[in-house]
């Protein structure tokens, strides 16, 4: 579950680790953006979709947005488990300043700054040089594929960020969807001779950690007869238009398409 299209990093990641799952994806794209919202708005509208997904009675909800996690995780494990494990989306804080810094984290205004995130980078990144970066704007273009707002947003996240960082986390599932972009911003900014600049996003790790929850493993060669069901403010639906400019939107339809 996401805001919106957001989800399809993990989706597609589910996808690659278990082509067997059968996959449910609720999203309210109508409420967003979630994260100027209030933590108590923010918990309402996560609840909502985190409950037309368990009505599907899955093996596990994955909270694929990392707005959601800070705010509403606590209250979706309260209300669904431990009939339903809930895995939450953590920035990849960790494995980035496991080489050093400097660190920048790409989130969205409600996250930066937020006793969350600061308590990650406490944890994880002690002694290493770590820079937030707010990228107001940015979840929203992606999820509407509005490539001039896209362009916007990542140039001017990239102008906050320090000309030597070693490492960008992608604090947002949305900002998976563009991490070529968010490369292609950065790197300059490095000068032609330094090295690639890492990004780490956290669809795969979370994806990994809900099979451990459940007590399954990875199995990538499996058949790919898993299904896919697509909920919009909790209704079935087709997916959306935007999301199959995205290279993991387009390949959950090739498939669904392909079984079909």
């Amino acid at each position: 579950m996401d805001s919106g299209i957001g989800l399809l990093a993990a989706a597609a990641a589910a996808h690659r680790l278990r082509p067997d799952a059968d996959l449910v994806l609720s999203a309210n794209p109508d409420s967003m953006p979630w994260g100027p919202r209030t933590p108590d708005d923010v918990i309402a509208h996560a609840l909502a979709c985190a409950r037309a997904a368990a009505a599907h009675r899955p093996d596990a909800l994955i909270v694929a947005c990392n707005t959601a996690s800070v705010h509403a995780l606590a209250a979706i494990r309260a209300e669904l488990e431990p009939e339903l494990p809930v895995i939450g989306t953590v920035p990849a804080i960790k494995p980035a300043a496991a080489g050093g810094g400097p660190v920048a984290i790409w989130a969205t205004p409600a996250t930066t700054g937020s006793p969350y995130q600061r308590g990650l980078i406490r944890d994880f990144a002690a002694g290493v040089e770590v820079t937030e970066v707010p990228c107001p704007g940015l979840a929203d273009a992606v999820q509407w594929a509005d490539t001039e707002a896209i362009d916007a947003a990542v140039a001017a996240a990239a102008a906050l960020t320090p000309g030597d960082v070693r490492a960008v986390v992608l604090g947002c599932t949305h900002y998976e969807l563009v991490a070529e972009r968010v490369q292609a911003a950065v790197q300059p900014l490095l000068g032609p001779a330094a090295p690639q600049v890492a990004l780490y996003g956290s669809a795969s790790a979370v994806v990994a950690q809900a099979l451990r929850r459940i007590g399954a493993v990875p199995a990538p060669d499996a058949e790919p007869t898993g299904g896919l069901t697509v909920l919009l403010g909790g209704r079935e639906s087709a997916m959306e238009p935007a999301a199959l400019t995205y290279a993991e939107g387009r390949s959950l339809i090739e498939v669904s398409a392909a079984r079909s």
